[in-house]
């Protein structure tokens, strides 16, 4: 019986950005196993949505290699097998004019176009990804209307809408209240364990990925990875990555 081999997601080799003369990301390698559970962190300004856009194609690198699902990104051309969630997208205008079905509904438009027509195949993706997120009560319900941590998983269903292989979400936590954020990873570690998503989000929580996390980056222009993220935490390392000295302060709710 011959074992069916899974390329890494993404496969990253020496990559490097430079905008308008300055260097952003300097010979960054690393690999995404199908799975994997991963957290990006790093200083503000350290590079670590620029990472994401050259993973997404949305940035050219200046240098480097970008491999995703075992092919060559500028010959990739199945872009819904990943699921994005970009920074502030839940922060929305209260006057924006559609429903949360209508704002789920857009995750499908890679498969079909913007003007296709809905099929059932549709239709029952948009219900699963609302279903998972628990927004399915709030279709009918005009998106400016609802709390940030309802926008939150309206956008997430959004992205989970084409059925993605890995969800990317970019500092997901940005103006929503603490209980949405615990609620929030809840749902990612559920993505993870029962749907078999792999993850890769930014934060700026360093708790939480003492918790669960297989792979942590750290992006401050150079790129670590690890894969003892509790090691990571250690407020001597987090001194030295961070280039100031740092407290972490463990404490349970």
């Amino acid at each position: 019986m011959s074992l069916k081999f899974s390329p890494p997601l993404f496969d990253v080799e020496r990559l490097s950005f430079e905008r308008q003369g300055n260097l952003v990301l300097n010979n960054a390698s690393f690999t995404i196993l199908p799975g994997e559970y991963c957290a990006i962190i790093g200083p503000n300004g350290g590079g670590k949505t620029t990472l994401i856009r050259l993973l997404l194609g949305l940035e050219k690198p200046t240098s480097g290699m970008i491999r995703l699902f075992g092919s060559e990104q500028k010959r990739f051309k199945a872009w819904s097998r990943i699921g994005y969630v970009p920074q502030r997208s839940a922060l929305i205008d209260s006057s924006f004019p559609a429903t949360v079905r209508e704002v789920v509904g857009m995750g499908r438009y890679a498969q079909r176009g913007i003007f296709g027509f809905e099929s059932s195949e549709d239709k029952d993706a948009i219900e699963e990804a609302m279903e998972l997120m628990g927004v399915r009560d709030l279709s009918e319900r005009l998106i400016g209307n609802l709390s940030g941590g309802q926008r939150q998983r309206v956008m997430i269903s959004r992205a989970l809408a084409s059925n993605p292989e890995v969800l990317i979400v970019d500092e997901p936590n940005t103006g929503v209240d603490v209980e949405s954020q615990h609620r929030f990873y809840e749902l990612l570690r559920h993505l993870n364990r029962t749907k078999k998503v792999s993850i890769l989000f930014i934060t700026h929580d360093i708790g939480v990925i003492a918790e669960d996390i297989s792979r942590v980056l750290f992006v401050n222009q150079t790129l670590l990875v690890s894969q003892n993220p509790a090691e990571m935490i250690r407020c001597d390392e987090m001194s030295r990555l961070y280039g100031t000295p740092a407290h972490v302060v463990c404490h349970n709710h």
